[in-house]
């Protein structure tokens, strides 16, 4: 077993390989070694009974069949993977959303603004200017996590959640920033909008962001938003192939 790694069960047909104690990029790159390592050996047809690799902030869930591998022999197969070292694992790919900030879109970037010290244009730019890293997906399918944000654009979640937040919002709490793929409640503050479907069951892969993607958000206009909501969803977004 890797250093640092925990073997916790989960029911009697789950697996939770626990890595550490915080949201970390580094923590997560492992996560996503072992995912990758898992994956392969699905594929190649060499790792019977496993159904469903789930990766996290911090850890790796693992469904199974325990009629074909039990607790102790997946543990066993996990032990004896090569995983690649870190620098040589691909990353996930590059995606570009376009994001109407403010206004309508985004009712809270005046507060979370202030709450900085900043102006709206300079909130905009900041955090437009991040490099969002895709942790994991959760909440619902298709709502990435993704961090990390600067001191300036960290605050709580709303004291008072939303009971609708509209698909598409850009929000953020707690240092990350995530972005609402249906209509739903939501305590965090929403600073804009992407028209991008971030998740379309017609799709041959429905979930747009994976684990491991590098997001860049675009600010646009509401003109812009309202006429790219009217494009194909193929021609709201930009993806590049997996980086290192």
């Amino acid at each position: 077993m890797g250093a640092g790694m925990r073997y916790l069960p989960s029911g009697d047909c789950a697996l939770t390989v626990e890595f550490g104690a915080r949201v970390d990029r580094r923590i997560n790159r492992q996560v996503m070694a072992l995912d990758a390592a898992l994956k392969a050996r699905m594929q190649a047809g060499a790792l019977d009974g496993v159904i469903e690799t789930v990766p996290t902030f911090r850890s790796l869930t693992i469904h199974y069949n325990p009629l074909v591998l039990d607790h102790a022999q997946l543990c066993a197969r996990i032990d004896a993977l090569d995983i690649a070292p870190l620098g040589e694992v691909a990353g996930g790919r590059r995606v570009t959303l376009p994001v109407a900030y403010g206004g309508d879109h985004g009712p809270d970037l005046d507060e979370v603004g202030a709450a900085g010290g900043l102006g709206i244009e300079e909130a905009i730019a900041l955090h437009s200017g991040v490099v969002h890293y895709v942790y994991m997906i959760g909440f619902a399918p298709g709502h990435p996590y993704m961090g990390d944000l600067p001191p300036e654009l960290t605050l709580p979640r709303r004291k008072t959640p939303r009971t609708r937040i509209a698909p598409g919002t850009v929000a953020v709490a707690v240092g990350q920033t995530v972005i609402y793929p249906f209509a739903s409640p939501g305590g965090w503050h929403a600073i804009g909008r992407t028209p991008a479907a971030l998740f379309d069951i017609t799709r041959e892969e429905p979930t747009l962001l994976r684990a491991g993607d590098e997001v860049r958000l675009r600010p646009i206009g509401a003109e812009e938003f309202d006429d790219l909501a009217a494009r194909p969803i193929e021609d709201r977004i930009t993806i590049e192939e997996a980086h290192r």
